[in-house]
This record gives C-alpha cells, sequence and structure tokens, in this order.
C-alpha cells in the first residue's frame, strides 16, 4: 500500500459510516461487521491499485455494497435452513455396510432366505459360479437368475441390518 493511504488514519476516519451503512443493509450487527472487516481487508489487499487518495471513501463503500450484494445473490442461490426445517426432504441414506462379516449371522440369514434367492446367491458369492452356468444349473433364464441374485442380496442385507451392529471382538 502507497504510504500517504495509511490503513489505521483510513479506517479511524471511515469505520463508524461503513458500519452504519453495513447495518442498514444487512439489518444484523454482526453481518454488518463482517462486511466491514471484509471490505478493509480487501481494501489492504487491492487498495494500492486507488491512485487518488480523495476516492478511497467512494471505493470502500461500493466495496462493502458489491459484498453485501454478492452475499445475498449467494443466499438466494444456496439458501440455509435449520436441519429440523427440513429434516423431511433429506433424502434416506441407508447405514455403511460393515467391513468385516459375523460369519455365523450370515449363514444364519443366508439359511432363512428362501431357496429361490439362496441357491443363485449360494452359488454365485460362495461357489463362485457365473450367471450362465447357475442359469444351467438351476435351469432358469439368465435374467431370473440375475434378479433372484439382487433381490437375495438385498434381502440378507435387510435381515444383516435388522441384526443389528457387529460385536466389536476379533471374527475370523
Amino acid at each position: 500500500m502507497r504510504g500517504d493511504m495509511n490503513l489505521e488514519a483510513l479506517v479511524d476516519q471511515h469505520y463508524a459510516a461503513l458500519y452504519r451503512f453495513a447495518v442498514s443493509l444487512s439489518g444484523n450487527e454482526n453481518d454488518a461487521c463482517d462486511l466491514v472487516q471484509e471490505t478493509f481487508y480487501l481494501f489492504t489487499t487491492k487498495g494500492h491499485q486507488l491512485k487518488d487518495r480523495s476516492k478511497a471513501k467512494t471505493w470502500l463503500f461500493t466495496t462493502l455494497y458489491r459484498l453485501f450484494t454478492g452475499a445475498r445473490r449467494r443466499l438466494v442461490r444456496f439458501p440455509q435452513h435449520e436441519l429440523a426445517e427440513v429434516e423431511t426432504e433429506l433424502p434416506e441414506i441407508p447405514p455403511v455396510p460393515p467391513t468385516r462379516f459375523d460369519w455365523a449371522a450370515l449363514a444364519e440369514s443366508l439359511a432363512r432366505l428362501d431357496e429361490h434367492f439362496r441357491a443363485p446367491v449360494a452359488l454365485f458369492y460362495l461357489e463362485e459360479y457365473s450367471y450362465n452356468e447357475i442359469a444351467e444349473i438351476l435351469h432358469v433364464p439368465l435374467g431370473t437368475v440375475k434378479s433372484r441374485i439382487a433381490r437375495g442380496i438385498g434381502l440378507l442385507q435387510q435381515m444383516m441390518l435388522e441384526r443389528g451392529p457387529i460385536p466389536t471382538q476379533r471374527l475370523t
């Protein structure tokens, strides 16, 4: 910043007026403080470009107004809401599946699964057969195999989630 544009003198001279202007725009003292602070911060980074010291006041007020309108524009585009107000609009995110499995619980859930789903799931995941091989073994169309595996896995996931969290003991 140029020597003739002493920041401390500029703050002393214009802070009160900028603050009143910011309060009149925002209607909030905290937001007004933030606007004034940001305005002076921008002056410290860009004020050296101002060649005529007599225009510093205009520059400060114009900058504060632009900061305010920019913040309002962002607030309109990206409104902030209390979580309780929009809780019903939030997507339901299923719990993250565990990285370790309780194999006994998985085997129990697999045994409870309907035979139409159990056989393709077991052949695919436990025996590592391909979809085509499973279709041959079960004498059903390929699409049926894929459908039963997908639905069977969904049912297994649901059963495992209903069981609750996995104990912290080490599983082998």
